[in-house]
């Protein structure tokens, strides 16, 4: 059975031991929003902003791009870019900025990312890659960590993966996220590409035994914290959800802290939502819409009685002028607080 007690011994930074369990970057979600409420669930689990160019990191309007509540460390930034360059300088904003971890993104197949000629088509370019992480490694204290895919297209995983993990820790990475599918960067959406290619588990558990020394994570198909403890119990040394984590949030990080990380305290999600009222206050006060965090938590009760008029009552009234916390203890009292 898997101690999290015994992930002290590991000698892996504070930062990797929140890496036992983390909540994916992904776009138009992750946003600080949506981070704040997912913390509030589990105060130990790593979590990532959505990916943000580096140009856009160097040349945007950095406070709407990278601010934080400092509630919501450890946090890491997903920076998208192929010129060491630029990544080695969106990086020391991002550390300078207070982030505990860039990550780079070697595994989103969508259209735009492949015409910036990078996520999963670096997957193609290991040297490029290993580049990368030298640059921004070079400027930054920080971990520098990859997330990537199996493979893309007619590349055979098992042959190119030991490659680019080798090159890429090579150059500075000792942790990676590996997406367990093929990405088909021609013929299938960026949709397909997360449910289509198979999953290849065991490929991913062949690496932590050819690298034992990197902290390699798993993501792609894991729905459930009972998934999550058994690739820990297998060798893992952890675990990225991505879409599960997003609409059935209770269900992942509300015992998370406890079965992950060993600490025993739970809240419920009655408990949550009564948390989240002073920050919906807080962002209505400052010009915000109370639809801009309630769309992030309306799987907050997916599977329990009164879910679905919870939904319903905030789709239907959270988008309202006049809109605010009371709206949402009116969609709560639909759902009856479990009795422990």
């Amino acid at each position: 059975m898997f101690d999290p007690k015994n992930q002290e011994k590991s000698g892996f930074s504070d930062v990797q031991r929140a890496a036992r369990l983390s909540v994916a970057p992904m776009m138009d979600w992750t946003d600080r929003n949506c981070r704040y409420f997912h913390r509030l669930m589990s105060r130990h689990a790593l979590l990532y902003t959505e990916m943000v160019t580096a140009p856009a990191v160097i040349h945007g309007d950095r406070a709407k791009l990278l601010d934080f509540s400092a509630a919501e460390q450890p946090l890491a930034l997903q920076l998208g870019g192929s010129h060491p360059d630029q990544l080695a300088q969106a990086a020391k904003i991002a550390q300078d900025w207070g982030y505990a971890e860039v990550n780079l993104n070697c595994g989103c197949p969508s259209d735009r990312v492949q015409s910036g000629s990078f996520g999963a088509v670096l997957m193609e370019n290991a040297p490029l890659v290993a580049e990368c992480v030298a640059a921004m490694r070079a400027k930054v204290n920080v971990p520098v960590t990859v997330k990537c895919r199996i493979g893309v297209d007619d590349q055979t995983p098992a042959d190119i993966l030991p490659d680019f993990l080798a090159r890429v820790s090579a150059a500075g990475c000792d942790r990676f996220t590996i997406h367990a599918r093929k990405a088909w960067l021609q013929g299938l959406s960026p949709k397909e590409n997360r449910d289509v290619p198979p999953l290849d588990y065991m490929l991913v558990h062949e690496m932590k035994a050819l690298f034992p020394h990197l902290h390699l994570s798993v993501n792609g198909g894991v729905t459930t914290l009972d998934d999550t403890l058994r690739f820990l119990e297998a060798g893992l040394d952890g675990v990225m959800i991505g879409r599960a984590a997003y609409h059935s949030p209770a269900n992942i990080l509300l015992d998370a802290d406890r079965l992950v990380f060993g600490d025993g305290e739970t809240r419920s999600a009655h408990e949550i939502v009564h948390l989240m009222l002073p920050y919906i206050a807080d962002h209505i006060a400052a010009g915000g819409r109370l639809q801009q965090i309630t769309r992030h938590m309306l799987g907050l009760f997916q599977g329990r009685a009164g879910a679905r008029m919870w939904r319903r009552h905030l789709s239907e009234n959270a988008h309202r002028d006049d809109s605010n916390e009371r709206t949402v203890l009116e969609a709560l009292a639909y759902v009856t607080e479990m009795v422990a």
